[in-house]
């Protein structure tokens, strides 16, 4: 089966070694070029194509491993091949992270394209932060178009298999609202966590921030890995499923605010109801222990 990579990054770039590895043929393209030449000497892929059309001449597999507003204008850049480029019969998937404007985009343009998104990352960027055991046993999205390609499907299914990932099928719009509150909310909730300690755009480091830092240990790091990761991955997120993630911000707000009347209770007249206060965290702990 031969797979192009249009985006060798830390999901293309894991990708490529996963799929490589189980046989895969992998071509693979970046605008730079420069991942591609470090994956071709290290041995991830077979080939790095000069082009996006050398790229794409062949593939069985196409998967656009870039940031959702990059996807989108792939999507339109492949739209333009000739069929002697583009096989007719040729899959376009993706691996971002969201899927309702690409899957619209797609359908708009004709092509034949099955969402994706396997559920694994990291902070870290770039083809050297990659791995062939990233996806591991992870959730590996699938997005169906409408109306039904299953061999298109399955051939989808057959890289996630191959990268040792779990396929699960899912709409477009269940995709969007599960990510948007398991992975975009606390991307923000990161970033909005760190503006509130250590300062937010243009504003002056708070004076309690440098001795703050010298402090900080696991919890902090835990709290604020997400912000660590690439910006422009993190608003091309945000802005491809705003809606959800703005509904996920006004959730959060509400429970803030029953968490700021608890805590301001007491103020003036002694400490707050530390029973309620553990009843919380211990209701927040009970949660989590359900789910695993």
């Amino acid at each position: 089966m031969r797979l192009a990579l249009l985006g060798l990054g830390l999901i293309g770039g894991s990708v490529a070694r996963a799929a490589h590895a189980a046989g895969w043929h992998v071509t693979a393209w970046t605008p730079s070029g420069a991942g591609p030449r470090v994956a071709l000497e290290q041995g991830a892929i077979d080939v790095a194509a000069g082009t996006l059309r050398e790229a794409v001449r062949g593939s069985d597999l196409v998967v656009l491993a870039a940031p959702p507003r990059a996807c989108l204008e792939l999507l339109d850049t492949l739209r333009g091949l000739a069929p002697d480029v583009l096989r007719p019969d040729a899959v376009i998937s993706d691996v971002a992270s969201t899927k309702a404007l690409l899957v619209e985009r797609a359908a708009a343009l004709g092509l034949r394209y099955v969402g994706g998104h396997p559920m694994a990352g990291r902070e870290t960027s770039g083809f050297e932060a990659g791995s062939a055991d990233l996806f591991r046993d992870r959730p590996w999205v699938v997005v169906p178009p409408v109306p039904g390609d299953e061999a298109a499907v399955a051939r989808v299914e057959e890289l996630a298999r191959g990268c040792g990932a779990r396929p699960l099928r899912m709409t477009a719009a269940e995709h969007d609202v599960a990510v948007a509150t398991i992975s975009h909310l606390p991307l923000v909730v990161a970033a909005a966590l760190v503006e509130a300690v250590a300062g937010g755009p243009g504003e002056p480091v708070p004076a309690g921030w440098p001795a703050a830092a010298t402090l900080a240990a696991s919890g902090w790091a835990g709290a604020t890995r997400l912000a660590r990761g690439d910006p422009a991955m993190g608003a091309g997120i945000a802005a491809t499923n705003a809606a959800q993630v703005a509904a996920g911000v006004r959730a959060i707000r509400e429970r803030l605010d029953q968490w700021l009347l608890l805590l301001e209770a007491g103020v003036g007249e002694g400490p707050p109801d530390e029973a309620a206060l553990r009843e919380r965290f211990a209701a927040a702990r009970a949660r989590l222990e359900d789910r695993a």
